[in-house]
C-alpha cells in the first residue's frame, strides 16, 4: 500500500493528532478552529470626546516675530521668512 504524503510532512514527521492544514494554520489558528467560542455581544462603544476649541489663527508675521524674540530664528532667517509671508 502506497500513502502519499506531502513533503513538508515527510520532513517534520507525521504524528496523526494534529490535522494537516497545509501550513497555513499556526497550532493556536489550529485549536481555535477546533474549540469555538460561544458568541459574545461587541463591546459598547463609548461616545465621541469633546473636541477643545480651535486656536484661534494667529497673523505669521506676529509668530515669526516671536520666534526672533524667543532665538529660535536668526535675523537674516527671519527677513528672508517674513519676505515670503508678505508675497
Amino acid at each position: 500500500m502506497v500513502v502519499l504524503v506531502p513533503r513538508q510532512i515527510r520532513m517534520t514527521g507525521m504524528t496523526g493528532s494534529v490535522p494537516y492544514y497545509g501550513g497555513r494554520f499556526t497550532p493556536a489558528q489550529a485549536y481555535a478552529a477546533s474549540h469555538p467560542s460561544p458568541r459574545r455581544a461587541p463591546p459598547p462603544v463609548p461616545p465621541p470626546a469633546e473636541q477643545p476649541p480651535a486656536r484661534p489663527a494667529q497673523d505669521p508675521v506676529e509668530a515669526l516675530q516671536h520666534l526672533l524674540d524667543t532665538g529660535v530664528l536668526t535675523q537674516d532667517e527671519f527677513d528672508e521668512l517674513r519676505e515670503r509671508v508678505e508675497r
